[in-house]
């Protein structure tokens, strides 16, 4: 029976693969500061904005620039901070009945890769009212084009400012989908260092860790392409050379800067090389436990890794030579195992645990089942694993399970 699942999701991913030259994927036009947004409101017609958030943000100031800049350009705007760390279909609806109810006609996202997920998600509702958010989920299930979307993350991890997914949370189902459809990435991505100076270093670290699973997992899959996989390996580079110092530093511009690229770069490859097994079993935990993504997909990555075996090995000596832990003269064995310890090391210098609290054995059949109906056949992983499989890395990573190996 596996064999003939294996076969369908090979199949399933070499069309999919095959498709990618001809499919409308797009990047969103960069600017570099909020200061520029003005003249996108006059080029798009903005009249009134939705601005989707958090209160985090909104009590630490950052939506203040923002919002002189609407003042400036005589555009209306409202405020959703509702948005949850994972957010949830209620979200959405919340931010959608506001964008109605103020007749908005653009969506402005600002904060992490939630606020960027919920603000997609009201838009694809906006433009299909009669549709349930559950009834979006999956490929290609938004076909019109939304309100003009500007992301502005003050995080760098996500990439959801440069992808076309928006992950959702049925908090009454206690289960995680992603929306997949090329109108969902955002028109404009504002990138200003400026605006992450004030992320915690716990955060700075998990989300510098869920961009480096972007590019890892990205680079690893059966539809890595020369595109995608240039731009894994410059964020891996990037991440390495600049994720510590941005912890330790919060002030240091020159290292935010380039979290900020490498994290969009790292959206941009996994937008159409996809992810892997570290995501379906992270996405498990957010949408049961509400699991931070960063924080499971950093535990979770040695694990994944190591458990792929020789299929990874010389695709992980050239991720660890591109991070500057391997060496060209390593066999690919030695040098895979070089990058996964790397790996467990930048996690352990930013206070990163190796298990996720929490975790009840009960939970974990449930769990593994939705990452198994998650990735099979979607995800382009280098070594298909069956449900039981899966299970195994819940035992990992869980804080009772110290008998695993390692």
């Amino acid at each position: 029976m596996f064999f003939i699942k294996s076969a369908y999701c090979r199949i399933f991913q070499t069309a999919l693969r095959l498709a990618l030259p001809f499919l409308p994927y797009r990047e969103p036009q960069i600017i570099t500061s909020c200061l520029g947004i003005g003249k996108v409101f006059k080029e798009e017609g903005v009249r009134s904005v939705l601005v989707v958030t958090d209160k985090g943000i909104v009590n630490n100031g950052l939506t203040d620039t923002l919002e002189s800049i609407l003042r400036e350009n005589g555009v209306k705007y409202t405020v959703y901070d509702k948005t949850q760390p994972n957010p949830t279909v209620k979200n959405v609806e919340e931010a959608l009945k506001l964008y109605r109810k103020n007749n908005c006609d653009s969506l402005i996202a600002i904060g992490g890769g939630s606020s960027m997920d919920c603000a997609k998600a009201v838009g694809a509702r906006a433009v299909y009212p009669k549709k349930t958010v559950g009834q979006m989920k999956g490929i290609l299930r938004v076909l019109r084009r939304l309100p003009t979307l500007i992301a502005i993350p003050t995080t760098a991890g996500t990439g959801s400012e440069a992808t076309l997914a928006a992950v959702i949370t049925d908090s009454e189902k206690h289960y995680k989908y992603a929306l997949m459809s090329f109108p969902l990435i955002p028109n404009y991505a504002v990138l200003d260092a400026e605006l992450t100076y004030s992320l915690p270093p716990q955060l700075t670290a998990a989300t510098g860790m869920d961009a480096l699973t972007h590019a890892v997992e990205a680079y690893i899959g059966r539809s890595a392409t020369r595109e995608t996989s240039a731009l894994a390996i410059d964020t891996v580079r990037l991440v390495f050379e600049n994720v510590e110092a941005a912890y330790t530093d919060g002030r240091n511009h020159e290292a935010r800067k380039n979290m900020l690229i490498a994290a969009y770069k790292a959206g941009l490859a996994f937008s159409k090389s996809y992810v892997g097994y570290i995501h379906a079993v992270a996405h498990s935990l957010g949408g049961r436990y509400g699991t931070p993504h960063g924080l499971a997909n950093a535990v979770l990555m040695p694990y994944v890794l190591k458990a792929y075996g020789k299929s990874v090995y010389k695709k992980l000596h050239r991720l660890g030579i591109a991070a500057g832990v391997a060496g060209e003269t390593d066999s690919h064995e030695d040098g895979a195992v070089k990058f996964i310890k790397a790996i467990r090391e930048l996690n352990e210098n930013m206070g990163i645990p190796e298990k996720i609290p929490g975790i009840r054995r009960e939970d974990i059949p449930y769990m593994a089942e939705h990452a198994e109906k998650e990735a099979n056949p979607l995800y382009p992983v280098p070594k298909l694993m069956t449900k039981k499989q899966l299970e195994i890395f819940y035992y990992q990573a869980a804080d009772w399970s110290q008998h695993y190996d390692r």
